[in-house]
């Protein structure tokens, strides 16, 4: 109250300013309440500007529907396009002197597309970006370790051991003219991710993808994506193809480098705002990478990728899957089983956990293994299918992740209201932190859940 009566007393600023300058505030405070009047006036017939959404270098995009996001879009290329970019991104320059380890690597990759048949993780994103490059679509792609691979698994920029000089591999797949930028970036996610979805929103013709060391350093970033990236359709009328890869798995590396936080993506997911994946095979990588840019309409996506199905004997693909006529499989059925007796749907790398499982077990032709590949928006008809190919059998979700952290709490209700009967859920317990980081507690706890999903 006493500052209150204090400021009373003081004549108005404008007054106070007059006074110390020795100004006239007459002519100028004249001026301004004439300005203010007439302001006042206007704003009596003021209409909002029409949304520009899909103006200027957005013009034939749209919004894009759920129904749209869950579409089957072919995205294969010819076997003789896929061979040729075999050659081109695994050749170097003449007299480059390769290290010998990367010189071994280029060459199993060139084998590998060679002859259609293991074809890796790896590989099949090189594929997936060198195709749309040389179809003429600029790509941008940064990441703390981009180039190299977070673990040493790209190498998609060779260096003479000699000379010094380097060669970035996707540059040579590049038609003429075609922009790319392949580059690592700092660890100042918030940053980094803010300017990346800035470069959506100003070209819708670019594919750009920011790679997270780890899944759980999205945390630096997470304003960014619940401000921005999660709501960009709703709050600011913008829309983004901007693709985010976050490596994620349980794979005894400790608490800090599991998770992506599957629970806070889903947990930012409603309606057509977002795409989250959690991908199983290199073929469907590089299916999701390419339809991306194949619909005319951009949407954020979000992939859990793998670490420790790198270089997982079982975690390959064939030339044919990458061919004419083929895209990216949102639900990955069974085919192997006629009628199961248990069903146990999953997500990306447990699949082969369960594989190996069921082979120990001896259960290959009681229980159907069945991959959600695209988490959201679900599938639906393609799980309606799945279910009904299996109308008798007991329905279990396994997730490795712990309870309060993986896909089931935020997917149940969804997946039930599809399959008409209860499902339950196989995996570990809720925790405070998303891994132990002790070898023998992680095999304990994947024990169980197999247990549970099997026993």
């Amino acid at each position: 109250p006493a500052m209150y009566q204090a400021i009373d007393r003081l004549e108005p600023v404008h007054v106070l300013y007059a006074s110390a300058t020795g100004g006239d505030s007459a002519g100028p405070k004249a001026q301004m309440e004439a300005e203010l009047r007439n302001a006042f006036d206007v704003a009596k017939s003021y209409a909002v500007n029409r949304p520009d959404w899909f103006d200027r270098d957005w013009s034939g995009f749209h919004a894009g529907s759920v129904a749209e996001m869950v579409a089957d879009v072919a995205t294969g290329i010819t076997d003789d396009e896929l061979k040729r970019l075999g050659h081109v991104i695994t050749d170097t320059p003449a007299y480059f002197s390769v290290d010998p380890k990367v010189a071994r690597f280029l060459e199993e990759r060139r084998r590998s597309i060679e002859t259609g048949t293991g074809i890796t993780w790896a590989t099949g994103e090189t594929l997936g970006l060198a195709s749309l490059l040389a179809e003429g679509t600029p790509v941008r792609f940064g990441g703390q370790d981009a180039l190299r691979g977070a673990f040493t698994q790209r190498h998609w920029q060779i260096h003479d051991q000699l000379t010094g000089k380097s060669h970035l591999v996707l540059g040579a797949a590049a038609r003429a003219g075609t922009p790319y930028d392949i580059h690592n970036t700092p660890l100042i996610e918030h940053a980094v991710l803010c300017f990346e979805y800035g470069m959506t929103l100003s070209d819708p013709d670019r594919l750009v993808i920011w790679e997270a060391q780890f899944g759980e350093f999205l945390n630096i970033a997470q304003p960014v994506f619940d401000q921005c990236i999660a709501c960009g359709e709703d709050r600011w009328l913008r829309s983004s193809g901007l693709v985010m890869l976050l490596p994620h798995g349980l794979d005894g590396g400790g608490p800090d480098h599991s998770t992506a936080r599957p629970e806070r993506l889903l947990a930012a997911c409603a309606g057509n705002n977002l795409q989250v994946a959690n991908v199983s095979t290199p073929a469907n990588f590089f299916h999701v990478l390419r339809r991306q840019m194949k619909r005319m309409f951009r949407k954020p996506l979000v992939l859990l990728t793998p670490k420790a199905l790198l270089r997982h004997k079982e975690c390959v693909s064939t030339l044919a899957e990458f061919g004419p006529g083929t895209g990216f499989r949102t639900v990955i059925p069974d085919p192997s089983v006629t009628r199961a007796r248990r069903l146990v749907l999953c997500s990306g790398k447990v699949y082969y956990v369960l594989h190996a499982e069921r082979l120990r077990r001896k259960l290959e032709d009681q229980v159907a293994l069945v991959r959600v590949e695209q988490l959201h928006p679900l599938p639906d008809e393609a799980l309606r299918k799945a279910f009904g190919q299996h109308r008798e059998a007991e329905l279990i979700w396994c997730e490795e992740e712990p309870e309060n952290m993986g896909y089931f709490t935020h997917l149940h209700r969804q997946l039930e209201g599809l399959a008409g009967r209860p499902i339950r859920r196989a995996g570990r317990k809720a925790a405070a932190t998303p891994a132990v980081g002790v070898k023998a507690w992680l095999e304990a706890e994947e024990a169980a859940f197999l247990e549970a999903a099997f026993g």
